[in-house]
C-alpha cells in the first residue's frame, strides 16, 4: 500500500488525454446501467455528517466507460446474491470545496486538537482532494471517473459490513486496515472479507483503489494513470453543461 501511496504523489504530473475519444465521452446515469445506489451528500441521513452537503444533486453520474464496468462487476456478484451500491460518483465543486474546506478540517480539529497548519491540510488531504477547476488537475470527483461504492445484498437487505462508516477520516478506513492486524474478532473477519470481495471485483474490472479509503475506486483519471502506469490520464473535467 505504501508504494501505491507513492505513485498517487504523481498524480498532477500527469497529462490527460485530450485527444483520445474516451476525453469525450458523456456522463451517465448509474441507474440506466442497473447499478444501484443513492447520493450520500443529497440527504441528511449520512453519518458522520447529519446535513445535506451545499450544491449536492440527488442524481449519480458518471462516465460511460466507468458505468459499462460497474454493471460488468454487477453481473459477476449477481450469482452470489451481491450487487453494487454507489454512494457518490461525480461531484460538484460546491460539494467538494464544502468537505475540503470546512466540514472535515474543522471536525479534524475538534477531535485532535494539536492538528493545525501544514499537518491539518496533510491529514485533510489523505481523504479529500482539494476542489480545482484546473483543466489539467481536477479532482477526482469532478472527472467522472471516480466512484465512491460498496456492496449490498441483491434482494434489498441492505449494504454489507465493510468494518467503518463511509468517509470515517482515520486509518479505519484504509482499505488494508483488517490484513495487518491479529485482529481475529467476527467483526474484524467479516469487514476483512467483505472488503477483499470488493477489492478485487472492482480491480480485476480495471478500476483502482485509493488505499486510504476502501470505498473509492477510479477508472481513467488521473489517479487510475499513476497506479496503473498508463502514460496518460483518460478522463479530465468532466462536460456537465454548467460551471461546476
Amino acid at each position: 500500500m505504501e508504494r501505491v501511496r507513492a505513485r498517487r504523489t504523481r498524480i498532477s504530473t500527469i497529462a490527460i488525454d485530450t485527444e483520445g475519444a474516451a476525453f469525450h465521452e458523456p456522463l451517465v446515469s448509474a441507474k440506466d446501467f442497473g447499478i444501484d445506489g443513492r447520493n450520500y451528500y443529497a440527504h441528511d441521513r449520512n453519518p458522520p455528517y447529519w446535513i445535506a452537503a451545499p450544491g449536492a444533486r440527488g442524481e449519480l453520474l458518471l462516465r460511460r466507460g466507468a458505468a459499462e464496468r460497474l454493471r460488468a462487476v454487477n453481473a459477476r456478484l449477481a450469482p452470489e446474491g451481491l450487487k453494487l451500491f454507489v454512494y457518490d460518483a461525480w461531484r460538484p465543486r460546491a460539494v467538494q470545496a464544502f468537505f475540503h474546506d470546512v466540514w472535515v478540517p474543522q471536525e479534524l480539529q475538534r477531535r485532535r486538537p494539536e492538528l493545525s497548519g501544514a499537518a491539518l491540510k496533510e491529514e485533510v488531504g489523505k481523504y479529500w482532494a482539494a476542489p480545482s477547476a484546473s483543466p489539467e488537475r481536477p479532482a477526482p470527483h469532478a472527472t467522472g471517473g471516480a466512484v465512491d461504492i460498496t456492496l449490498a445484498w441483491s434482494d434489498g437487505a441492505g449494504v454489507l459490513f465493510m468494518g467503518s462508516l463511509f468517509d470515517d477520516a482515520s486509518a479505519i478506513s484504509h482499505a488494508a486496515h483488517f490484513e495487518a492486524g491479529d485482529d481475529s474478532s467476527f467483526s474484524a473477519e467479516e469487514a476483512r472479507a467483505n472488503r477483499r470481495i470488493l477489492y478485487w471485483t472492482m480491480t480485476e474490472a480495471g478500476f483502482v483503489n485509493h488505499p486510504n479509503e476502501w470505498w473509492h475506486f477510479s477508472y481513467g483519471d488521473q489517479a487510475w494513470a499513476a497506479q496503473t502506469g498508463a502514460e496518460k490520464a483518460l478522463y479530465g473535467l468532466a462536460a456537465t453543461g454548467a460551471d461546476e
